[in-house]
């Protein structure tokens, strides 16, 4: 992944940037499991729910051109990749796979007794020798998680060891700020490690109405993630458009990701709920009306997304 020119990795093989040619949706999960109510709900099974998920994925290739999934489902959040890979191929539509963990009430027992040399030894060798002996190799690390405005001693581990194990592969970090809180700690913890801004992308800054913190993470370089749209119970996508605007307005539209964080059955549209595709059917159109132009959305959408996920410059794609 250090080769000189960018190279995207998915879970049925490596790409060239220039493959892709429609949207992507920078923060998805097509398979998870992160049911501790025991209630089922947050959970999007490989056998009863793939059928429905690659159904979504397949028409909206068709009608709005999708091309790729970076899929955030990481260890100790239910992942497999071996379903991402016959989703990927069903549906026609590329998908990156993660490696690293979650925030701490999803962390694994590895965690606690591992240091961070060994918790980046063991990132490094899922990302070099492949995932549960499938041969599957991760294309990002995410979502690196924490809650609060700074993160705990174990979370702190775990953004480290991925900060580390980014700058020994050339994978790029995508990370879980709870409600989009601790933005600027993450970032400040894996800058510390030696990872470039530009390598790393702050999670559902959607859900914290501070444009500030969302104009000192752009200015450092780092991207910036709307990536909970649709999400009403959270924040009203009014609410992010005015975020969303005011970020593009301030100069960083080149540091904006949207995507909608599917994370549990009921989302889906096959059970009534909003889909992978309100970012491209509900929300983009409410920000064509506000005057974001058709370049603005392929930046947002395709080259950002592209860019970060593997280092590229400006020039490159």
């Amino acid at each position: 992944m250090n080769s000189s020119a960018p190279v995207l990795r998915t879970v049925l093989g490596d790409l060239v940037p220039d493959a892709v040619r429609g949207p992507a949706l920078a923060h998805e999960h097509l398979v998870l499991d992160l049911d501790h109510r025991g209630d089922g709900a947050a959970v999007l099974d490989a056998g009863r729910h793939t059928a429905a998920v690659t159904a979504e994925l397949a028409a909206l290739r068709e009608e709005y051109g999708l091309a790729l999934v970076v899929e955030l489902t990481c260890r100790g959040m239910g992942r497999d990749v071996r379903a991402l890979a016959r989703i990927s191929r069903d549906a026609q539509v590329a998908v990156v796979a993660a490696t690293g963990w979650y925030y701490e009430p999803f962390h694994t027992p590895e965690i606690d007794r591992g240091s961070v040399e060994e918790l980046t030894a063991t990132l490094v060798r899922e990302i070099d020798d492949g995932i549960d002996a499938t041969g599957i190799r991760p294309g990002v690390l995410g979502e690196i998680g924490s809650h609060g405005d700074t993160p705990t001693p174990s979370e702190s581990k775990v953004l480290r060891a991925a900060a580390r194990a980014a700058g020994a592969t050339g994978l790029s970090v995508s990370t879980h700020a709870q409600l989009g809180r601790g933005g600027l700690a993450q970032l400040e913890l894996l800058t510390a490690e030696g990872l470039p801004p530009h390598r790393i992308a702050i999670g559902h800054q959607d859900l914290l109405d501070d444009p500030a913190v969302h104009r000192e993470l752009a200015a450092s370089g780092a991207y910036v993630a709307f990536d909970t749209v649709g999400k009403d119970g959270y924040q009203s996508d009014d609410t992010r458009l005015r975020l969303l605007l005011a970020l593009l307005e301030a100069g960083h539209a080149d540091r904006a990701l949207l995507s909608c964080d599917i994370s549990r059955h009921g989302y889906l549209t096959s059970e009534g709920g909003q889909g992978y595709g309100h970012l491209f059917g509900s929300f983009l159109p409410k920000a064509r009306a506000a005057g974001v132009d058709e370049d603005l959305i392929d930046l947002m959408t395709r080259r950002n997304p592209l860019r970060f996920l593997t280092g590229a410059s400006v020039e490159e794609i």
